[in-house]
């Protein structure tokens, strides 16, 4: 499935063909993106693939080398950081320690020199959104991981960005509190209606987040998409393996329109004949029940994961173990080393040249 099209009143910010060098390193590759007005959108890729080079540029930290960025249609690509309408959240949050929360947040409206009462109204409203109404008093040594990453994004939202960027800015929380703000962070952004545009390497974070997310490699732009999109239905090898978990099975498609692999053979209708990798998620592989069909396997590992099992099963088509999930209470009961039978619809495979 293809990203819907964005028109120019849908996009409020238009990157054209954007690229960086650094001598002779090309950070950026000729990135070009829509992102809409009120979108929380995600940059997402591994670490180097230039996602945060692109956050820089889009600040304004970073001139492009060549390309444009547009915001609401005015070509901001060589203005000032200070003099572009967003704002852009760092990992570390970068609190004064000195000041309490009302001052850290108040902080950015006072070197505006606006009147008193209005950044006071403005804080207070701001400190409302975000829960922190509370804590004005305390410094930021007083506060939790949490209560600090409220406090840095509320100083950000206070300044009403068009905009706001936000670098890798869970990375810094522990498991279970970084799983409840990524739901706080959604809230907010609802809320407050700024479009947010957030670089991550955590592939689970962004699908959780994102209404829409782009996945970079080597600088470029491989597929652009809702996360169900990108999630079901890859354009990419590189892609499909690095959202979520995939198994992938080397064979060959025939004359006859089936794939065939050591110990298997689907029929795979439409797909053009040659060297081809089969791709498939692991809840879409099956224990098959139904008396000596099915691809033989035997099983290596398991992992407990509470609703679910990961069972590891060594097949001969696969020089490593497919992953396969299966419900933990219905599939109870297997054990390592113990002979299995698989079941693979063909309709729930990606398939990518070998």
């Amino acid at each position: 499935m293809t990203d819907a099209p964005t028109t120019i009143e849908d996009a409020i910010l238009r990157i054209e063909t954007l690229s960086k060098d650094f001598g002779p390193v090309r950070a950026v590759d000729g990135v070009s993106l829509d992102i809409r007005r009120n979108e929380f959108f995600a940059l997402l890729g591994p670490s180097g693939c230039g996602k945060s080079t692109l956050l820089r540029m889009l600040a304004g930290f970073e001139m492009p080398s060549s390309g444009r960025i547009l915001l609401e249609g005015k070509d901001i690509s060589s203005l000032k950081p200070e003099r572009r309408p967003l704002n852009l959240m760092f990992q570390s949050y970068a609190l004064f320690p000195h000041m309490s929360v009302v001052r850290n947040i108040a902080y950015g409206l006072e070197m505006e020199r606006l009147p008193r009462a209005e950044v006071r109204a403005r804080v207070d409203e701001i400190m409302a959104v975000t829960d922190l109404t509370g804590f004005a008093d305390r410094k930021p040594e007083q506060l939790s991981g949490g209560q600090k990453q409220r406090v840095a994004l509320a100083r950000a939202l206070v300044k009403r960005p068009k905009v706001l960027l936000l670098d890798e800015p869970l990375g810094a929380l522990d498991k279970k509190l970084r799983e409840r703000m990524q739901l706080e962070l959604k809230r907010l952004q609802h809320d407050v209606g700024i479009t947010f545009i957030i670089v991550t390497h955590d592939q689970e974070e962004a699908l959780v987040m994102a209404d829409r997310m782009a996945i970079l490699k080597d600088g470029q732009l491989l597929q652009c998409g809702s996360p169900e999109d990108v999630y079901e239905s890859p354009t990419d090898r590189f892609v499909a393996n690095f959202i979520g978990v995939m198994n992938f099975i080397e064979g060959g498609i025939g004359a006859d329109g089936h794939f065939t692999a050591e110990g298997m053979r689907l029929p795979v209708p439409g797909i053009a004949a040659g060297p081809t990798a089969l791709a498939i998620r692991p809840e879409d592989v099956a224990i098959d029940h139904g008396g000596g069909h099915g691809i033989a396997g035997r099983i290596t590992d398991m992992a407990y994961h509470g609703l679910d099992r990961v069972l590891h099963v060594a097949i001969d088509a696969c020089e490593t173990p497919l992953q396969v999930r299966v419900p933990a209470r219905i599939e109870a009961g297997h054990a390592i080393g113990e002979p299995i039978r698989l079941s693979i619809a063909p309709d729930r495979c990606k398939f990518f040249p070998a």
